[in-house]
């Protein structure tokens, strides 16, 4: 049952009570509501289940009548509590404004996600499939905002689709975007592509801005199903083109939380600098152990450490993790914060994180030479990879040496070279952890772990701000080492909380559905490949087509089609496994600082700990939907967030080669053209179907591919293009490409997938 809030009805002075008669008796949660208000009145849950049993929508007079609720006094408290179950989507109203459970009234509650195309989705705040919307109900509702849908029958694709009840909660309260001042009419367009609708401006609301500025603009008036949304301008951002407009924009644009409460800072504020003695009484001192931290070189803030000591069979690996729990107390000020951001948003050079800077560099941060606390995973790891035993327990540590990726491959690729001779009392101990790393990765090939090959990006900026050029980042045997070390950590994480039965969130990956595993074996048996496993292929299944084609032409066409086909992964209470990984038990534990689920696993491990019963953890599993439905919105909103940002900046480096001949690869075949990733740059352009000459082109899904109608002419992925760039818009974000000519067809080339079209729910690095 939800927390009550005290606009459902006044708070309890402390005072005796009478002994429960009529609904008192019934209701399970009496006591709790005795001890919080001074006239209590029904429960969530008993209001819930009077209403089911009664098999029909009931009015408030109905249900005051059942209950007898005689005083005025109880009746409008009961009328707010009613009215914040509709609120929290837990009841919804009828055209006659009787009231049913959501459930019962084959209706569904959830987050709106529009499409830049016009349609959206609904995200069930209960879990389950997202629910179409085509464009006719999306017209009255914009991007985030909180719905009631109704499921009316399938879309042509076989997905749920939805018509729209009610609106639940505008979330959307401001607009961020460009003005636009046209024959006397003013108007936003928005910078974020998913809000679909401009926003009119009255003369009266302009606040002072100036046609082409970026305005925040306020909603007074939200959109109806034939009426555009009304607003007036409350911030002016600046000037279009301005250096760090594109971050700024994007914050406010997703509404990015970026300012600390004044609780917050206070909280922060009264927190000693360094550990204290009284801080480490009870932990393990592990401060000998020669831990060290391998990061990135511009990473500022350390989550773990690691060591591993070679054995009489296999090793002892530690894994050592920044011990956040400590310092972040569950519904404190600072909690509630970091619970709202949920993870930290990385854009180029600028970080909004999740924890204030004083924990996130500072006494979280596991910085080299200095005492802190944290929280490890002790596991002993055997010659062919599997864990035989691990242990959890809290400890206090000093890190040994701050190492970078690139150092560290170098040593273990050169020991007689010039970065191992820097540091020589270290390399000994890397070649233990490199060996832990063979047997780790042995056992994931073994399993049939799905490794997708792809090409990360860094952005290089002027002293201006402004792209110079963007350039690869090599993934080396550095990178390989720390993800299994935290792959492994996060297992023993999850199966610890399982074994004993403390509700949590799992990093879960469903299996594909049966509609993409049809499309993908279409196409697949198109190349004479195969997908083995049925309904319901395993990752070990998708590894073996995947190494099949390893050695052909069109290898990167196929793994790009088998990676499209691949679910997104979520945070949920209910563990079915990591698909991808090829893992019955997998949950975010390594990165607390960064990611809120991974505090709430530390939580749940300290809890188990200290032997507490798992019925009095602070999260249940109804909360733990809730809380995993969060915090897969923030994982989806800061990405949305950075690749808006991103591709703003690409297209400005593109605005001034306008004109300028590229050559490049179709990345992707769809009804309106073909996008086209030029080469050497990493970015991404469309070649609509119009600027396609001499022809009418139909899109076959099946093989990805535009076929001339009269001529036969066959554009397909992984083709190689020259393209011309025609036309750059920063206000939508779009490279518009006029195809020159084919330079050679995908079944004689080899390629790597797009970057910018690869599996985006795989997380960057270390962090799987």
């Amino acid at each position: 049952m939800k927390k009550k809030t005290t606009t459902e009805h006044t708070r309890k002075k402390p005072s005796k009570a009478s002994k429960p008669t009529g609904w008192q008796q019934q209701d399970p949660d009496y006591k709790q509501q005795l001890s919080n208000y001074d006239e209590p009145v029904p429960s969530r849950q008993l209001i819930t289940e009077v209403l089911v049993a009664e098999g029909g929508p009931m009015t408030l007079d109905d249900l005051i009548g059942h209950f007898e609720l005689t005083k005025l006094s109880e009746q409008e408290a009961f009328g707010r509590r009613l009215q914040a179950m509709v609120r929290d989507g837990q009841l919804a109203q009828n055209r006659r404004g009787a009231y049913g459970p959501v459930t019962q009234m084959n209706l569904i509650a959830g987050s709106i996600q529009a499409h830049r195309d016009g349609f959206g989705f609904l995200i069930p705040e209960a879990g389950g499939k997202d629910i179409f919307l085509p464009p006719r109900q999306m017209r009255s509702l914009m991007n985030g905002d909180r719905a009631l849908v109704r499921v009316v029958g399938t879309d042509f694709k076989g997905r749920p689709e939805g018509v729209l009840v009610d609106v639940i909660e505008r979330v959307s309260r401001s607009i961020v975007g460009r003005l636009h001042v046209d024959q006397g009419v003013s108007y936003v367009i928005p910078d974020n592509p998913r809000v679909q609708q401009d926003l009119l401006i009255p003369p009266e609301h302009m606040g002072g801005a100036r046609h082409g500025q970026m305005v925040v603009a306020e909603i007074v008036t939200p959109p109806g199903s034939r009426t555009l949304p009304v607003g007036k301008v409350a911030e002016i951002l600046g000037e279009h083109l301005a250096p760090g407009m594109e971050i700024e924009a994007a914050i406010r644009a997703h509404s990015l939380p970026n300012t600390w409460p004044v609780e917050v800072e206070r909280e922060v504020g009264v927190l000693e600098d360094t550990v204290m003695p009284h801080q480490i009484v009870g932990r393990e001192d592990l401060r000998e152990l020669p831990l060290v931290t391998i990061d990135g070189a511009d990473a500022r803030d350390f989550d773990d450490a690691v060591h591993a000591r070679a054995e009489r069979k296999g090793w002892t690996l530690w894994v050592a993790i920044a011990d956040v729990s400590s310092y972040v107390v569950v519904d404190s000020p600072l909690d509630k914060e970091a619970f709202r951001r949920a993870t930290s948003v990385y854009f180029p050079q600028q970080v909004i994180p999740m924890l204030p800077e004083k924990l996130s560099n500072g006494l979280c941060s596991l910085n080299p030479d200095v005492d802190r606390l944290c929280m490890v995973c002790e596991m002993r790891v055997m010659p062919d990879g599997e864990v035989a035993k691990s242990r959890f327990y809290e400890a206090v540590m000093r890190s040994k040496a701050r190492l970078i990726y690139d150092d560290v491959a170098a040593m273990l690729a050169e020991p007689q070279g010039e970065a191992a001779k820097k540091r020589p009392g270290l390399l000994k101990h890397l070649q233990t952890l490199n060996d832990v790393f063979d047997a780790l990765f042995a056992a994931r090939s073994k399993r049939g772990a799905i490794e997708f090959e792809s090409t990360e990006t860094r952005i290089v900026f002027s002293d201006t701000r402004k792209i110079e050029r963007i350039v690869p980042v090599q993934r080396n045997l550095a990178h390989r080492l720390i993800e299994e070390c935290m792959v492994a950590a996060n297992v023993e994480a999850a199966k610890f909380v399982d074994k004993q039965k403390v509700p949590n969130l799992y990093r879960v990956h469903e299996s594909p559905d049966l509609l993409k595993l049809s499309a993908v074996r279409e196409f697949l048996a198109l190349r004479g490949l195969r997908l083995g496993g049925g309904d319901k292929p395993t990752a070990k299944d998708y590894s073996k087509t995947l190494d099949a084609a390893r050695a052909r032409p069109d290898a990167g066409l196929i793994q790009t089609v088998m990676l499209r086909s691949m679910m997104q992964a979520r945070y949920s209470p209910d563990n079915i496994g990591h698909f991808g990984l090829a893992l019955t038990h997998y949950a975010h534990f390594t990165s607390p600082i960064r990611r809120y689920p991974d505090l709430m696993l530390h939580r749940g491990i300290k809890h188990a700990l200290a032997k507490r019963k798992p019925k009095t953890f602070v999260y249940d599993h109804e909360k733990l939907v809730t809380l995993g439905a969060h915090c897969s919105m923030a994982e989806r909103r800061a990405d949305e967030a950075t690749r808006d940002v991103t591709t703003w900046l690409k297209c400005e480096f593109m605005s001034d080669r306008v004109g300028e001949e590229f050559d490049g690869t179709i990345s992707a075949v769809v009804p309106f053209g073909l996008f086209v990733e030029l080469d050497g740059l990493f970015i991404e352009g469309l070649a609509h179907v119009s600027s396609l000459r001499n022809d009418y082109y139909e899109h076959d899904a099946r093989s990805h591919r535009l076929v001339g109608s009269r001529s036969k002419t066959v554009y397909s992925l992984g083709d190689r293009v020259r393209i011309r760039l025609v036309r750059v818009n920063l206000d939508e974000r779009k490279i518009d490409l006029e195809l020159v000519q084919v330079t050679a067809h995908s079944s004689t080339i080899q390629r790597k997938p797009s970057e910018s079209r690869r599996n985006r729910n795989r997380n960057k690095g270390k962090r799987t």
